[in-house]
């Protein structure tokens, strides 16, 4: 698996580019779309996918340019779906942008899996920051967006969220091997081990 994180998204998100065998996915694009394409034709990948760990705006803004150029095919879990399309739930309005997105392509559901060259990438449902979160498990990585944090975990007070299911989401998390490492939505890398060792909010 190849591995490239732009750290230059709205509000500081990570977008994602991986790949194996020529194919590739963007998670997130949050960052410039030329930048994110940019880096895509720096890699020599042909991206199949763009995988949204939520909808909220920050990680989304660039969806709709990306997926024009490359051609691939949106994906977001089913309960953030309408959050494409709506400015109150994928959060723009708080910015007074009020921006709406084309629907996904096609709708995600826990245990899904997406195939990227030979990589096999599991769809973890995680909801609590948003109805429809959700952690891609790739190899030894996850991708867990605004879920898992490095020391923190993801905010539930902005309308959708809900604390009991993101704590269930995280227990769920913890469960993986302690050596995976933990690309989060905000901020640097992490490993599950350092986050049950570490986590002020993981019991």
């Amino acid at each position: 698996m190849v591995l490239k994180r732009l750290p230059t998204g709205m509000l500081a998100s990570n977008c994602y580019i991986i790949g194996d065998s020529g194919e590739g996915a963007i998670i997130d694009p949050g960052a410039d779309s030329g930048e994110i394409l940019k880096a895509v034709e720096e890699m020599g990948l042909k991206i199949k996918y763009i995988i949204l760990t939520h909808a909220h705006v920050d990680h989304i803004c660039s969806v709709d340019k990306v997926r024009e150029k490359t051609g691939a095919q949106v994906m977001v879990h089913k309960d953030d779906a309408e959050a494409l399309t709506n400015s109150r739930y994928n959060g723009s309005m708080l910015f007074g942008l009020n921006k709406t997105f084309k629907p996904a392509d096609i709708l995600l559901e826990d245990g899904d899996i997406v195939n990227i060259g030979q990589l096999k990438l599991e769809i973890i449902h995680t909801p609590g920051h948003t109805p429809g979160g959700i952690c891609i498990k790739a190899e030894n990585c996850v991708f867990t967006g605004d879920t898992l944090f490095r020391m923190s975990i993801g905010r539930t007070d902005l309308g959708n969220g809900n604390y009991d299911d993101l704590m269930d989401s995280i227990n769920k998390l913890m469960k993986l091997d302690g050596e995976t490492v933990v690309y989060p939505g905000h901020g640097t890398s992490t490993t599950i081990e350092y986050e049950k060792m570490y986590n002020p909010f993981i019991v």
